[in-house]
């Protein structure tokens, strides 16, 4: 995509007739109000993303983007060099969590936005590799521009194809080595939360790992704390192609109006980026790609609206699958002040 000012189009506004209609069809139903609980909330949000009284989710739509990070050439992950490429085999051969929880009315697409490793061949993948791995950020900026623009047309793109396919929800996911080290990363500049408070067991590393992860990302973060003025500057210095490919994908939902899952704190991270682009970053009256880089504070509460104001929020167009045991993920959820349908200790 050659004209990035598309990544910063103003998000749908959600269809309140709907809303009341659906509200409507509700009331006229054989049941108390509320007996539902949020079952009858959920029915209710849906109906006013999807513009109609009735909404359907018989055609859910699935992309997964891999991509491994620089950062974890440190000893700070307990997966192998190519793992990556074994769990994106392992999904096209239908051996992963989200494959075997599938229906037949889920359409899948398996993307590899940048693994460090060849693949064998499969017609399954679109093999569209910004690079091996992004950059080591403990030492250089994760990602140069054009490769987070690059990135994020791939997420871009592919809700566009999810459109193309009738989709009623899209679900994005991500695998990838040292993701969960940005992910962090780039909640702790958000939050202003230590880093010690966010680290988790990511992979399932043991504590002198876990101790060494919380060192290298404080480390990095001291390093590029200039340049970590606005979200798109978070983005490519600490984030990871799959993580611009969600936020291309979340913002480019938001635009055409097509219901969201979250999945996960790397997904939650993602989407609270793209929330931040979307609502900051409008280039409706940017006389420059240069001016674009300066705009979009991101603390809390000024950037709870757009620049000007009135457009929806990208998490209006999102419903949050779980919460995890990740410490972060607690915290983005607050924060987002968004409730997960279900907490099962994952």
């Amino acid at each position: 995509m050659s004209d990035i000012s598309q990544f910063f189009v103003a998000n749908k506004e959600l269809d309140e007739s709907a809303l009341g209609a659906a509200y409507e069809h509700q009331q006229s139903l054989l049941k108390h109000e509320g007996a539902l609980g949020k079952l009858d909330e959920y029915a209710l949000r849906l109906a006013s993303m999807q513009g109609r009284a009735l909404p359907e989710l018989s055609n859910v739509y699935v992309a997964i983007f891999a991509a491994d990070h620089g950062i974890a050439q440190h000893d700070i992950s307990s997966q192998e060099v190519d793992s990556s490429a074994h769990k994106l085999n392992a999904l096209v051969n239908g051996q992963g969590a989200a494959t075997l929880m599938a229906s037949e009315s889920v359409q899948f697409e398996l993307i590899d936005c940048g693994i460090n490793t060849s693949l064998v061949l499969n017609p399954s993948i679109l093999n569209e590799g910004v690079a091996s791995s992004t950059q080591d950020f403990s030492v250089t900026s994760a990602m140069t521009g054009q490769q987070m623009f690059t990135a994020m047309s791939i997420g871009f793109v592919s809700v566009e194809r999810a459109i193309a396919a009738n989709a009623e929800i899209f679900i994005a996911g991500e695998l990838g080595r040292g993701n969960s080290t940005s992910a962090v990363a780039m909640a702790a500049v958000l939050s202003g939360k230590s880093v010690a408070e966010l680290v988790g067991d990511g992979s399932g590393i043991g504590f002198r790992q876990r101790k060494l992860k919380t060192e290298l990302i404080e480390k990095s973060i001291a390093l590029h704390q200039a340049e970590l003025n606005s979200p798109l500057k978070i983005l490519q210095t600490l984030g990871g192609f799959e993580i611009a490919a969600l936020c291309g994908a979340y913002i480019r939902c938001a635009q055409l109006g097509l219901p969201i899952l979250v999945d996960g704190m790397i997904c939650t991270v993602a989407v609270w980026v793209a929330d931040l682009i979307s609502r900051n970053d409008q280039l409706a009256n940017c006389k420059s790609e240069e001016e674009l880089w300066k705009l979009g504070k991101y603390s809390i509460p000024e950037t709870m609206f757009c620049t000007c104001g009135s457009c929806p929020r990208l998490v209006d167009w999102c419903f949050f699958s779980h919460q995890s045991n990740e410490p972060a993920h607690e915290v983005l959820l607050d924060i987002l002040a968004v409730e997960p349908i279900l907490n099962l200790e994952m």
